[in-house]
């Protein structure tokens, strides 16, 4: 076996060990999850599983540390309507993306297991400035609005909007309390022309999905 074809197998086992271990964190959570466990979804043997990661806690790291690359941003124009739409898409997946809702959710339980890391979420609030600072440059948003802190007012509110609908509904409300979240969030942020025209709702096609 030549050495390619050894380190694209290896890579291909990471990533099958990945998505299983994200299932089952998504499932029944860190404290729960075990080695075993991941390893009867994966497929994989003992040995496979120790030469990617030493550890259960190597896992859950592994899966926090990658949560942006679970998820394709929808494309368009930077500014307040790209915000909207991109806020409406991280719903949609965490309705129906295992990976990013593993990620999601071991961020949260990371105290379990001694994290106490808050870059998911700052790189969350890093996405939201940079179209923050798209619509300053286009005049929409209101005097005295200040992007950073809007930016992490926002992926705070935002953290606390997905678990509360998570705990009440397995997030099958989602997509309307970040309706609502908007709803109260623009009049303070926008101009009133500027909020005519924004759609607050899924991108047309993300509606019916």
């Amino acid at each position: 076996m030549t050495s390619r074809i050894r380190q694209e197998r290896a890579v291909r086992t990471r990533e099958t060990i990945l998505q299983a271990a994200a299932e089952v964190f998504d499932e029944v959570g860190y404290s729960k999850a075990s080695i075993r466990l991941i390893m009867e979804r994966a497929q994989v043997t003992q040995g496979g599983m120790y030469f990617h990661f030493k550890s259960k806690q190597g896992i859950a790291e592994a899966v926090i540390v990658s949560q942006q690359q679970f998820v394709h941003l929808p494309e368009g124009p930077d500014g307040l309507q790209r915000l909207i739409n991109i806020s409406f898409h991280l719903a949609r997946e965490l309705q129906t993306n295992a990976r990013f809702r593993a990620s999601v959710r071991l961020a949260v339980e990371q105290e379990e297991f001694g994290g106490r890391d808050a870059t998911a979420y700052l790189e969350w609030a890093e996405q939201f400035h940079r179209q923050l600072v798209a619509a300053r440059a286009q005049k929409e948003l209101r005097f005295g609005v200040d992007e950073r802190e809007f930016a992490t007012v926002l992926m705070a509110s935002y953290s606390g909007v997905q678990i509360f609908s998570n705990i009440s509904t397995g997030r099958a409300d989602l997509v309307e309390r970040v309706a609502s979240l908007w709803r109260y969030f623009l009049p303070a942020l926008a101009h009133e022309e500027v909020i005519d025209r924004l759609r607050i709702a899924p991108p047309l096609d993300e509606a019916t999905v």
